[in-house]
C-alpha cells in the first residue's frame, strides 16, 4: 500500500514476467504465473483494455507491473503481451501461403468487431469507412495472442483476400492502426 494514502496500492517499479495460466473474458478475469514463482497472479479484464485488448490467449507470455493488495497479487498494467509457442503451428493455409514480407507490407487498417463467436472458432469485423464484412477465425486470434472479441471492440487488422473472400490475417490493438500513418481507415 502506499505511504501516502494507505487505500492504493503501490505498484511494484519493477517489471514482472510470466505466462497466462488461463483467461476467461467472459467472467472478466483469469491468471498469471510469474516466471519467479510463487502463487498466482489475478488478471482482471480492465487491466487488459488499459493494454487495448479485451482477452489474452492461455499460454501466453506476458510482461506486467502488479501490486499487492489485501486478496493477493494483482497486475497493474501491462506492457507486452507475447503470443504462446505453439501458436503459429496452427496457421491457416490463406495465411500460411503468404510471403512474410508482404504480409509486413500489407497496412494495419482500424476496424470494429461486428461479431464474434469463440465456441464457432469465427467472426466479422468491419474496417472503418468500409461497408465489406472481413472474416476473422480464432486461430489468426490465437497467433496474435487474443482469446475472444467482443461486439464493437475496436482493434486493427491486416487484410488479404483469401480463397475465400475477405479475412485478417493478424489482429492488433486498435492504437496500432490509429498510430499508422497507413491506417487507410478513411
Amino acid at each position: 500500500m502506499s505511504q501516502d494514502n494507505p487505500e492504493i496500492p503501490q505498484v511494484d517499479p519493477q517489471p514482472l514476467t510470466g505466462v497466462v495460466k488461463w483467461f476467461d473474458p467472459v467472467k472478466g478475469f483469469g491468471f498469471v504465473v510469474s516466471d519467479h514463482g510463487g502463487p498466482d497472479i489475478l488478471l482482471h479484464v480492465n487491466v487488459l483494455r488499459n493494454f487495448g485488448q479485451s482477452s489474452v490467449a492461455d499460454g501466453a507470455k506476458i510482461t506486467f507491473h502488479a501490486h499487492q493488495t489485501d486478496r493477493g497479487v494483482q497486475a497493474a498494467s501491462i506492457t507486452e503481451i507475447i503470443p504462446p509457442e505453439g501458436a503459429q503451428a496452427a496457421v491457416l493455409t490463406d495465411i500460411g501461403e503468404l510471403d512474410a514480407q508482404a504480409m509486413a507490407d500489407t497496412p494495419l487498417q482500424p476496424a470494429r468487431v461486428k461479431w464474434f463467436d469463440k465456441a464457432k472458432g469465427f467472426g466479422f469485423a468491419n474496417v472503418f469507412g468500409k461497408d465489406e464484412d472481413v472474416f476473422l477465425h480464432v486461430e489468426v486470434l490465437r497467433q496474435s495472442g487474443l482469446s475472444d472479441l467482443q461486439p464493437g471492440e475496436a482493434l486493427a487488422m491486416r487484410v488479404i483476400n483469401g480463397k475465400r473472400g475477405v479475412m485478417a490475417a493478424e489482429v492488433q490493438a486498435w492504437e496500432a492502426a490509429i498510430g499508422s500513418d497507413e491506417g487507410g481507415g478513411t
